[in-house]
């Protein structure tokens, strides 16, 4: 059986990420995302109310026209996780393929809402659920197998594509945490096995080989939170964290936080209600009982003036805008466009780090610079990866003993460091190393 590579998206950049991989007459699509910058530049752009051909124009989300080049049909479109990355385009592209969506609990309960607020498609494909640990057969000749995993986001998922030539594995965003926050660690008695039984092929996402040892565990960020939010349990003067809002383990940190020291944590805007609720409904998060959460922006505005009214010091608004995102909650504070006011000594917490390209940084600043002038302490970098350090991709290639490895999830900086990374774990380039570009396709051979 002919197994070939298709780098759909995600080979050029971080993020509009998706991966064909056709075995014989049979297809198997990872992920469908969206890059997110790319919509930012274009500040009318309605995601919802806009054609795929606009968006692949926009270089928003991937390309996929070339899969009506490759012979054979899709089986499945499977997802790893939830973050946008890699399902922001699935009600874009993926109801051109009469294919079932395979993902975990949480992960397909995202992609039902986003299915949900499409405007321009239908998106009828039968949604399957499967869970860490569990089998699917596609067919009589390939198998998905879910391992455990860890990331910034919970149900994450490292699938495995079991071929007659040996398991493919798609490793688009993985952290080895050992000591997570939510979930159990990793599966690494079941990679070693899968290793053993022969693994054809290793998607390593690169964006952040070039970082030495291994990522710290989201505990060492539940440390970090809890020093610097508990030393001000005395304080009268506000606190507001910012962080990802489908970053569950680290909101459910700063709300626990914000209970200890006798403050209420609020958990404010559209994506924080929705990725939270969501995970409190499915009963995979517990969040202490004083927190509320508010999406419709009336409603935000109504809660703000109820805290300046009652006192900030009253509680912990938990918000996004660590970006600097127009029109987020932080970004609205920043400029003075709610009725929630910073005065002189409020500190802002951030608890993300700015996601490396020139438009965040260049948010982010004018975000931080707004808030100093109005007198705002700033507290940056409270915050851990979700994505692998060397060492850990180390681990992860002596783990699964690759017979090649693809480098992907990163543009050619990133791409070209894990190849060198990877040329040290003993790989030779374009023999059983390969670095592809958006658009290109590859045979894999044994």
């Amino acid at each position: 059986m002919e197994v070939e590579v298709i780098a759909v998206g995600g080979y050029d950049e971080v993020g509009r990420n998706m991966t064909a991989v056709r075995c014989g007459k049979e297809i198997v699509v990872f992920d469908m995302g969206l890059r997110l910058d790319q919509v930012m530049i274009h500040e009318d752009a309605e995601i919802e109310n806009m054609h795929s051909l606009d968006l692949i124009q926009m270089k928003a989300i991937p390309d996929d026209t070339m899969m009506n080049t490759v012979e054979g049909t899709v089986k499945a479109i499977v997802f790893s996780h939830g973050h946008l990355d890699h399902i922001g385009a699935v009600t874009k592209l993926a109801h051109r393929y009469n294919a079932p969506i395979v993902a975990t609990p949480y992960t397909i309960e995202l992609i039902r809402q986003q299915i949900a607020g499409e405007q321009k498609f239908g998106v009828n494909n039968k949604l399957f659920v499967l869970r860490s640990g569990q089998k699917y057969t596609i067919s009589p000749t390939l198998t998905l197998e879910f391992v455990r995993m860890q990331h910034s986001i919970i149900d994450t998922v490292m699938p495995v594509l079991h071929t007659p030539q040996g398991a493919i594995v798609y490793s688009n965003d993985y952290k080895l945490d050992r000591t997570p926050v939510i979930g159990e660690p990793p599966d690494f008695g079941r990679l070693r096995q899968i290793g053993k039984e022969g693994v054809l092929a290793l998607f390593a996402e690169s964006t952040n080989v070039h970082l030495k040892g291994r990522t710290p565990s989201e505990r060492i960020a539940r440390d970090i939170v809890r020093d610097t939010m508990t030393s001000y349990e005395d304080d009268k003067s506000a606190i507001i964290v910012s962080t990802f809002s489908s970053h569950i383990a680290r909101v459910k940190t700063i709300a626990e936080c914000a209970h200890e020291i006798g403050r209420k944590p609020v958990l404010l805007g559209r994506s924080m209600e929705r990725y939270s609720s969501t995970a409190e409904q499915m009963k995979l998060v517990g969040f202490p009982q004083t927190l509320s959460m508010f999406g419709n922006r009336r409603t935000v505005e109504r809660t703000m003036r109820r805290m300046m009214k009652m006192g900030k010091e009253k509680f912990v608004p938990i918000v996004t805008g660590h970006q600097g995102e127009p029109g987020s909650i932080l970004t609205r504070i920043a400029l003075d466009d709610t009725p929630y006011k910073i005065d002189k000594g409020d500190k802002i917490l951030f608890s993300a780090k700015v996601i490396p390209n020139p438009m965040n940084y260049g948010q982010r600043y004018m975000v931080e610079t707004r808030l100093k002038m109005r007198g705002a302490r700033i507290f940056d970098d409270l915050h851990v990866s979700g994505h692998a350090y060397r060492e850990d991709h180390y681990e992860l290639v002596h783990l699964l003993d690759p017979q090649h490895i693809i480098p992907s999830h990163g543009g050619i900086e990133q791409t070209g460091a894990y190849a060198e990374f990877a040329e040290e774990c003993g790989y030779t380039f374009q023999k059983d190393l390969h670095i592809l570009r958006n658009g290109q396709r590859m045979i894999l051979t044994r």
